[in-house]
């Protein structure tokens, strides 16, 4: 997903809510909590799976999948617009953080976190 089309689905989304008279419920902690909820719906559909079964889904879970992916999506994107966050510059800026706390040549082929190297 590049910036640009970040930028028209923030555009999107902006219009949505206004023509439907949302911007009211449109809270960042009222999107927060409903962003949560989703990803629960998310997470629904792995609860029980193996790695090796979550990896392949068939098509009509991976379509439910896509679906709960993109409400979170737009859950989240919705919540960088009211709280005027660049989404694309803020994950930019974490991958280098991230960068730096996981060096490649210290972490490669452990899933410890940072602080425990």
């Amino acid at each position: 997903m590049t910036e640009d089309s970040l930028v028209r689905l923030r555009h999107a989304l902006r219009i949505f809510a206004e023509e439907r008279d949302w911007e009211a419920f449109h809270t960042p902690k009222n999107l927060a909590m409903a962003l949560t909820g989703e990803v629960g719906e998310l997470v629904e559909h792995f609860q029980w799976l193996t790695a090796e079964q979550s990896a392949t889904l068939d098509e009509s879970v991976k379509e439910e999948v896509a679906l709960e992916m993109a409400d979170v999506l737009l859950y989240l994107v919705r919540m960088a617009d009211l709280l005027d966050i660049d989404l694309a510059d803020a994950a930019a800026r974490k991958l280098l953080i991230n960068e730096q706390r996981y060096p490649a040549d210290k972490v490669r082929g452990s899933a410890k976190k940072y602080s425990k190297f």
